[in-house]
């Protein structure tokens, strides 16, 4: 194949980034641009999608033309993304009806619970593999449906289109063309069946989603259309996009967790941990998630997953609200300034508590200090907090999977910081590998529209690319860490008790 790259589209929470990877899986280009976090109530949070694609446009046009990089040069596009993240448009107009939800809004906890007290609980989590909670997208949907009249009125004429952000981004980029989503992201709407692949009459009906609002599911690795020649893409018009995945299924398949009992850790604006169950669902018993892996060559793979949904958005906070730090470099640098946090616990649940508590109502909350706490401690409280809501995950994952975690595959832009790298080492006792490339979730992506095109030949050749730059080793004594998780285990008991609810 002459082509020389494959184009990454990284749809975050936070920034939209566009990566060109050659034949090695190596970065040849990269651009990204962030956009506005709206926060219109407390415990609420948005995007304006309008926004969003245009930094994931500029992104593409700027990571393209900064090597002259072509339709002619790029094999095909993948595309990774925040999930659970809502969007509901206009067909006919292309306009959204209200901002984008974001995966962190709780707006919809009220009904969630209303959900859970009705009964419906058990049921949703046997088809769907999730908690009920305001976490997935189903409650996002119904929330604008039941608060903006166009959406009902829209619906009602066969003009509205529901999405997450990676159908938000295809409709767009192939120019109204295709109104798809894959496997992934489909699984975590809280609408879809994982069992028998589709999405679910008698869910949709509870929670008062019309069925034809919603996108065609596809595999992982499919064709999704082609990049349209729009606006400042006309260089790259005619590229197939021929990946999807939401970002923490990508990373999975980045890092190279190809067998049972291979899990990473994604340490990115919330932590996500995933374990490859194979072919095989593996049903929780202790408030994990069953997913969706990826559907590739005919197949669907499962995973099992936690979710923390704060961890670099603390560090995030400490830059922007507090201005306690100007960088995540200048955070870590701070903490490894300093043995430990003084005995100081934050419990960083600004948008409720994930995995495996599950706790809508909880926020965040800060212990131990004394007049000795000062920017040093609290950079390390907050470094540690990240380790800490990691181990509460894989304490429930190997009692679910029966696996004993062997190492922890890292990726996510926090996991460059030695220091959280280190005391997560210490407090699983057990290896942290961090790859060259951090870059995962993009490579994910890449990867999967990579074997759709024959850009790589099999996920063999694509195992051999991944290498590791650093496997940090655990150095902290046994009474040690036990004594600093029972201290955490401590504040997050008081963080709930205080929520109330």
């Amino acid at each position: 194949m002459s082509k020389k790259y494959i184009l990454a589209i990284d749809q975050g929470t936070t920034s939209s980034r566009a990566i060109l990877f050659d034949r090695e899986g190596k970065v040849a280009s990269v651009a990204q641009h962030e956009f506005t976090q709206i926060f219109p109530r407390e415990g609420w949070v948005e995007h304006d999608p309008i926004e969003l694609l245009f930094s994931q446009t500029i992104s593409i046009a700027e990571c393209c033309r900064a090597i002259g990089a072509t339709a002619e040069d790029i094999a095909a596009a993948g595309i990774t993304n925040q999930r659970e993240t809502t969007v509901l448009w206009d067909k006919e107009t292309g306009k959204p009806v209200y901002n984008a939800i974001v995966w962190q809004c709780r707006r919809s906890a009220d009904f969630c619970e209303k959900l859970i007290r009705a009964g419906h609980g058990a049921s949703i989590t046997e088809k769907t593999g999730l908690i009920v909670d305001a976490y997935s997208s189903a409650g996002k949907v119904r929330w604008i449906l039941e608060n903006v009249p166009e959406a009902r009125e829209l619906a009602e004429q066969g003009r509205l289109l529901f999405g997450t952000i990676d159908t938000w981004l295809i409709w767009n980029l192939t120019g109204g063309k295709s109104h798809v989503t894959d496997y992934t992201n489909a699984s975590r709407t809280m609408l879809y069946n994982i069992n028998d692949l589709c999405w679910d009459e008698e869910i949709c009906n509870i929670v008062g989603v019309p069925m034809n609002i919603l996108p065609e599911v596809l595999p992982s690795s499919a064709d999704f259309g082609v990049i349209a020649p729009t606006r400042g893409l006309e260089d790259i018009a005619g590229v197939p996009i021929c990946g999807l995945a939401g970002d923490q299924h990508a990373a999975l398949f980045g890092q190279g967790c190809f067998a049972p009992g291979q899990a990473k850790n994604t340490y990115g604006t919330g932590c996500f941990l995933l374990m490859n169950t194979g072919e095989t669902r593996v049903r929780s018993h202790n408030r994990m998630i069953s997913t969706i892996a990826w559907g590739l060559d005919g197949k669907v793979e499962y995973a099992l997953e936690g979710s923390v949904f704060n961890a670099g958005s603390v560090i995030k906070w400490l830059r922007d609200e507090l201005r306690m730090v100007d960088s995540a470099a200048q955070c870590s640098d701070l903490a490894a300034s300093v043995p430990d946090a003084g005995g100081l616990y934050i419990v960083p649940a600004f948008t409720g508590l994930g995995a495996p508590y599950w706790d809508m109502y909880a926020r965040g909350a800060m212990f131990g200090m004394t007049r000795g706490t000062g920017r040093p401690q609290i950079a390390r409280a907050v470094i540690e907090a990240i380790a800490y809501q990691v181990k509460d995950l894989i304490i429930a994952m190997e009692k679910d999977s029966g696996i004993p975690l062997g190492e922890l595959r890292a990726d996510g832009g926090a996991s460059r910081s030695d220091v959280l790298m280190q005391f997560q080492s210490d407090m699983l006792g057990v290896a942290i590998d961090r790859p060259e490339s951090v870059e995962s979730t993009a490579l994910g992506a890449a990867f999967l529209a990579g074997l759709r095109c024959g850009f790589w030949k099999d996920k063999a050749e694509i195992a051999a690319l991944r290498k590791s730059e650093t496997i940090f080793t655990p150095a902290m004594a046994d009474d040690v860490r036990q004594a600093r998780y029972a201290g955490w285990l401590k504040a997050v008991a008081s963080t709930i008790e205080h929520a109330g609810k």
